[in-house]
Parts: structure tokens; C-alpha cells; sequence
């Protein structure tokens, strides 16, 4: 099956379902490296040529570089992988365009690229000024020959406003987005919508709920055993709770039903269906899910699925705020649970 793609920019084409690195980081259990590198090869070889990184994903640029280094020119010029930059809370009042140069010069050298792909721009503190200044200079980097594409990461939509207008040429902005977290469709689409910007979507799959473990299961009340779990049972709470939530999974087994797929899949179709959606992000520690992968590429919603699954998201409550701001309130319930010093300082 072809893997379906998409032009991210004038030349620049990427999968529409892009591998996520978050789970091969540090603190989610030990990771056998050979083993790594070979998913990856599993991974490129079935077409999904795109990896998600970022910086302070411990070990996960130096892992991917190792993986090119063992890739032949042809399969290393196919891979794009897409990087972030996410100073830490305690750097942002005194960031320097030295530590800019510094850290993006880093991730390249652990990526094995002269020139990064795409580096995603994060901000974890609009107070903080010097936001637009940091842009720019990641846009003088890419002038420079260092960086392919600028990307943002959960930027709200005056502030990528604000960069677009400054003349930071944004191709992307990485959102969360999924059937549980709409924020992306209201002012951010309008903005895609005037400067043909595109959206990588995380989150699809909300941690893992949406999946056939959670299909009739009583609403849990331990500890998760990570935070992403815990991040968007409070999405789900906000978005109608815990029955209402048991409703759309209910929904999107009948449809994945039809097409002989799951859960998962039924959920980041939906977000692909997106008119603004360029690709999704699935978080995967190894090609377990691989095969399943592949055929979401090829699923085709009907009318009839989108308004089973429509019907039920017409009681969802809609999140506060714009993309990313419950998530910037560090005294809230979602601000609380986020690290904001991962290791740039």
C-alpha cells in the first residue's frame, strides 16, 4: 500500500503520518538501541519517512542520527525528520541568540544533518518578550543555510499571527489535536486558511485512550502510569466526562467495525480529515503497530461515518481558550502536571 503524502512546502514532501519520538526519550524505560534503529529501518522501508523529535527528548536526535549514519544517500535523502526547539522556562529572560545558535547547532550534530529540516519553535512563557526576537533569529538560521523549514510548536493564533507578520516564513505549526481537543478548528483554521499554513497534529489518539482498553472500562481512578495519561483524562473530563467519552468510543468502534480497523485509527483519520491537517504524530516505541499504520493511510471515512462519529461530538464541550492556553496556566489543573526546564539552560 502507498503511504499517502503531502508538500509541506514548495519541494518539501513529508508522510502523512509522521513516527513520534517522545517514547523512545528518557524516562520511558530503557531503550536496546540496536533494536531502535532497526523499527526505524521498518518504518522508512514502508514509507513512513517522517520522524517527530525534539530536543529535550533525551537521547532521541543522537538515536536518530545513528539511524542515518547506517542509511545509504538515497534512504537518508528520503527521511525527513522534524526537531524542535523548546528553551527552558528558566532561559527564556535571558535568551541570547548565541544560545540559539548553540543548541539548534547541537541538535544538528546529533541529527547527522548539516542542515536541520524543520525546527519547531516552542515558547513556554508569552510574558517573557523575547519570543518574536528568538523567532527571527531562528529565521536568520534558516537564511543562513542551517534550517530548512521554521516550524512553531503550540503557538496561539496572535502570536503565530504576530511571527507571520514579522516575516518568520512559519510552513507549520504542531498542534494538539484530536476528537477530544478541537481548539486548532476555530481561530488557528482561519489563520491556515489565509497564509496556507499547515498543521502537524499530536495528541490524535489522547494518550492511549483512544483505544478497545478503554471500551467499557469503569472510569479509572489510580495513579496512570504516565503523565500523558493523566494529561488527557483531564482533557476528557473537560470535554463531557467520563460516560459522554464512553459514547464516542462506542461510535468509533462501530465505524472501525466497518472497515476493519480500531479504534486508534478511526480517531487520527478524523483529525487527517481535518481540512488543515498536513499529518498526524503517533507516539510508537517500536513497529508493534507498524502494519496498522500503514492501512490508517489508506482509510476512507463515508458521510455516514463522519456523522455516527459527528453526532456524538455535537455534546462534546468545547476546551477553553485558544490552542495551548489551558496548558500555559501553571497554577491549572493542565499547567500543573507540564515540565517547563528539560535541559537547555
Amino acid at each position: 500500500m502507498n503511504v499517502a503524502t503531502t508538500e509541506l512546502a514548495p519541494g518539501y514532501r513529508i508522510a502523512r503520518l509522521i513516527k513520534g519520538g517522545w517514547q523512545l526519550a528518557g524516562g520511558h524505560g530503557s531503550i536496546e538501541h540496536a533494536a531502535a534503529i532497526a523499527d526505524m529501518a521498518a518504518y522508512v522501508d514502508a514509507g513512513l519517512t517522517t520522524f517527530d523529535c525534539a530536543d529535550i527528548y533525551t537521547g532521541v536526535e543522537d538515536l536518530i542520527g545513528a539511524f542515518r549514519r547506517t542509511l545509504p544517500a538515497e534512504a537518508s535523502a528520503r527521511l525527513k525528520v522534524h526537531t524542535k526547539f523548546v528553551p527552558d522556562l528558566d532561559v527564556l529572560p535571558h535568551i541570547t541568540k548565541a544560545h540559539v545558535d548553540g543548541i539548534i547547532a547541537r541538535s544538528a550534530a546529533r541529527l547527522a544533518q548539516q542542515r536541520i529540516d524543520l525546527v519547531q519553535f516552542h515558547w513556554w512563557d508569552y510574558a517573557q518578550p523575547r519570543w518574536l526576537e528568538t523567532a527571527l533569529w531562528l529565521r536568520d538560521l534558516q537564511t543562513e543555510g542551517r534550517i530548512d523549514l521554521v516550524g512553531g510548536t503550540n503557538f496561539d493564533t496572535a502570536h503565530t499571527q504576530a511571527m507571520l507578520d514579522a516575516g518568520v516564513k512559519l510552513a507549520s505549526l504542531q498542534v494538539q489535536y484530536s476528537l477530544l481537543d478541537d481548539r486548532p478548528s476555530r481561530g488557528m483554521a482561519a489563520l491556515c486558511a489565509q497564509y496556507g499554513l499547515k498543521l502537524l497534529c499530536y495528541g490524535t489518539l489522547a494518550g492511549g485512550f483512544f483505544s478497545e482498553r478503554w471500551l467499557g472500562a469503569a472510569e479509572p481512578a489510580e495513579l496512570f502510569e504516565n503523565r500523558s495519561l493523566v494529561k488527557y483524562k483531564l482533557i476528557i473530563d473537560d470535554a463531557g466526562g467520563w460516560d459522554w467519552f464512553q459514547a464516542l468510543l462506542r461510535a468509533l468502534a462501530d465505524v472501525a467495525a466497518r472497515h476493519g480497523t480500531g479504534i486508534g485509527a478511526i480517531a487520527s483519520r478524523c483529525v487527517l480529515d481535518f481540512p488543515h491537517a498536513a499529518a498526524a504524530i503517533v507516539g510508537v516505541r517500536n513497529r508493534a503497530h507498524l502494519a496498522d499504520h500503514v492501512r490508517l493511510c489508506g482509510i476512507a471515512l463515508t458521510p455516514a461515518d463522519h456523522a455516527q462519529i459527528g453526532a456524538v461530538l455535537a455534546q462534546r464541550t468545547p476546551l477553553d481558550g485558544d490552542v495551548y492556553t489551558l496548558e500555559r496556566d501553571r497554577a491549572g489543573r493542565h499547567g500543573r502536571i507540564m515540565k517547563y526546564n528539560l535541559g537547555n539552560s
